[in-house]
């Protein structure tokens, strides 16, 4: 009787210290079993923001415990409103316009890059003849408005985003075009290309995938300037998340950095493949795999998930919009860019 009380003692005590080790075991398991964290994504359909798009096909955003749900937005400006009002937790898109938005007090972080020096600039058929190889292109700008009798109209997004200060900053400082040769038209991103293929526009700076389709449908529609040489390391498509999110949410955030640098890494190494997912979220039947393909290449394609690499870049453009007045002034970046996530989904 004394033998099997002390063997029930026993194998009492080797129960709950199995429980408690596998409580501790289980830890790990137990987090990635846990619930999905929902996240609300809002994105402008281009081929910059194809690491979330990828990130998303290929699961690793459901592998990272996350639940994302997609809106489209036709620009950044646009964007913001939306994660002011609490209806987005991230935002992809153009790194200009979050400056505006701290400035108004509203706590988003970028996390990721996604690409760089997305913008290009096109010339429709009238205008593409005035650039001839080496011609100065203040001048191209001048015969135009000459032999036409009008301004050249250039479509590109609203002001404060990135598509608009990259335009600018190459028409008046690398260009140095005259003001009254050339008239910038905002627009939506659906808009500026069917404006190009209508000849509404004479010319646009627009991005992947627009770039290739317009130039498929019409090859008398010229890439006129690349992304750099519009603005040198020109900061482009960023994943910033909203801070109250961010705060809650911090394993999400570094699971959700940790799946685009996946998805950045596929894009470069095998972008046949990646372009499935891409197709599958901005083809909408407009386009095939064969096109995205072809995009996922071109020389408006840069991807990087580095946020540390725009730093300077995103610097010397906010300058920029605070001289033709988008911004008020200079913001801080402290705290705009939150490099932790994709230090941690990088360390090996």
């Amino acid at each position: 009787m004394r033998l099997t009380r002390r063997a029930a003692t026993l194998s009492a005590a080797v129960a709950t210290f199995a429980t408690c080790a596998g409580l501790l075991v289980a830890g790990p398991a137990s987090a990635q079993n846990a619930a999905p964290v929902p996240v609300r994504i809002g994105v402008i359909p281009v081929i910059g923001a194809a690491p979330i798009f990828v990130a998303n096909g290929e699961g690793w955003l459901k592998e990272a415990g996350l639940s994302p749900t997609f809106t489209t937005f036709e620009s950044g400006p646009n964007m913001i409103q939306a994660l002011a009002s609490g209806t987005i937790d991230v935002y992809v898109a153009g790194v200009a316009p979050l400056a505006v938005a701290r400035t108004k007090g509203i706590d988003v972080r970028v996390v990721a890059a996604t690409a760089i020096e997305e913008m290009v600039f096109v010339a429709g058929p009238k205008l593409a003849p005035y650039f001839t190889p080496g011609a100065d292109k203040a001048q191209a700008f001048a015969q135009f408005r000459a032999k036409e009798g009008k301004a050249a109209r250039l479509a590109t997004q609203p002001a404060g985003s990135v598509p608009n200060t990259t335009l600018q900053h190459w028409l008046w400082q690398v260009a140095k075009a005259d003001k009254a040769n050339a008239e910038v038209v905002a627009m939506g991103i659906d808009a500026t290309q069917q404006a190009m293929l209508a000849g509404a526009v004479d010319g646009a700076s627009i991005r992947e995938p627009a770039l290739t389709i317009v130039q498929m449908r019409n090859p008398a529609i010229k890439l006129i300037a690349t992304g750099g040489e519009m603005f040198p390391d020109q900061p482009g498509t960023v994943v910033g998340v909203f801070g109250a999110f961010a705060d809650k949410n911090p394993a999400a955030v570094e699971g959700l950095v940790k799946a685009v640098v996946r998805a950045v890494e596929l894009l470069k190494s095998d972008p046949a493949r990646a372009a499935k997912p891409v197709e599958a979220a901005l083809g909408k039947g407009i386009t095939d795999t064969a096109t995205i393909t072809k995009a996922l290449t071109s020389p408006a394609a840069r991807f990087t998930a580095d946020p540390r690499q725009i730093i300077e870049a995103t610097k010397k453009m906010q300058a920029y919009q605070v001289s033709i007045g988008t911004l008020d002034k200079d913001v801080p970046l402290e705290g705009l860019f939150e490099p932790k996530y994709y230090e941690a989904a990088t360390k090996r």
